[in-house]
């Protein structure tokens, strides 16, 4: 199905972005990966401005077009009370900033029929405490996501993966863990990787602007204090 297809990764080099590179090769594709870690494609900060100049010049370089670009490097998680101002800004320019320029910068070679995936997370709707940078550049990626479907209408279609609890590892899950997902147990890698697959193929042709929640079901339940087993503890509390 993407058989020569040119599929850029950001942190692409270890749990969620890896398995989308590796289903993305399988499949046939050249797969560009931009992660800080070491990988076969560009070491880079995807929050620096000019490493993403550098790895999109490389990509127009090796191949000239762009089929699918999947923004899924991860931004720092810091909360309220630790995160200083520049680690909160680090955390946009991750997760918001590079989306929109790498988008930017491929603009011109995107293919006909080419589609950018990113990657959100359940925290753009749901939170614990102190997780506002990352919380925020999810809900921002969220909301840039159906900017960028309009704003390319007719040229690429955008959309994005919120991934509930992903365990990267593929650990199998028993118990409460699982239990407490509708689903029954916990996420993989796999249950992402699928699903961008498909958003970048033709079956998924008419699905622009879409935010896809991914996470077992976890979102859709009520909880209340004493209901079901639910107990909120003082301790717990703000």
């Amino acid at each position: 199905m993407f058989q020569d297809a040119v599929v850029v990764v950001t942190g692409g080099a270890k749990g969620i972005g890896k398995v989308i590179a590796q289903e993305f090769e399988k499949a046939g594709a050249h797969v560009c990966v931009m992660d800080l870690l070491p990988n076969d494609y560009f070491v880079g900060d995807v929050g620096d401005k000019a490493a993403l100049e550098a790895f999109a010049a490389k990509v127009i370089a090796d191949y000239g077009r762009v089929n699918v670009l999947v923004n899924n490097a991860l931004p720092l998680t810091r909360g309220l009370d630790a995160c200083t101002y520049e680690e909160f800004n680090a955390a946009l320019r991750v997760g918001v900033t590079a989306p929109f320029y790498l988008t930017k910068l491929f603009a011109p070679y995107f293919v006909p029929g080419a589609s950018i995936i990113n990657i959100s997370s359940s925290r753009d709707r749901m939170s614990q405490p102190q997780t506002e940078s990352y919380t925020a550049a999810k809900g921002g990626i969220a909301a840039l996501t159906h900017a960028l479907a309009v704003s390319l209408a007719g040229r690429v279609r955008v959309n994005s993966i919120s991934p509930g609890w992903i365990d990267t590892a593929f650990t199998r899950y028993e118990g409460p863990d699982a239990d407490q997902h509708p689903a029954g147990r916990v996420g993989h890698p796999l249950d992402i990787a699928n699903m961008a697959l498909y958003l970048a193929s033709d079956k998924a042709g008419f699905i622009t602007g879409e935010n896809i929640c991914i996470d077992g079901g976890m979102t859709r339940q009520m909880i209340y204090h004493n209901d079901f087993g639910w107990t909120l503890k003082e301790e717990h509390k703000p």
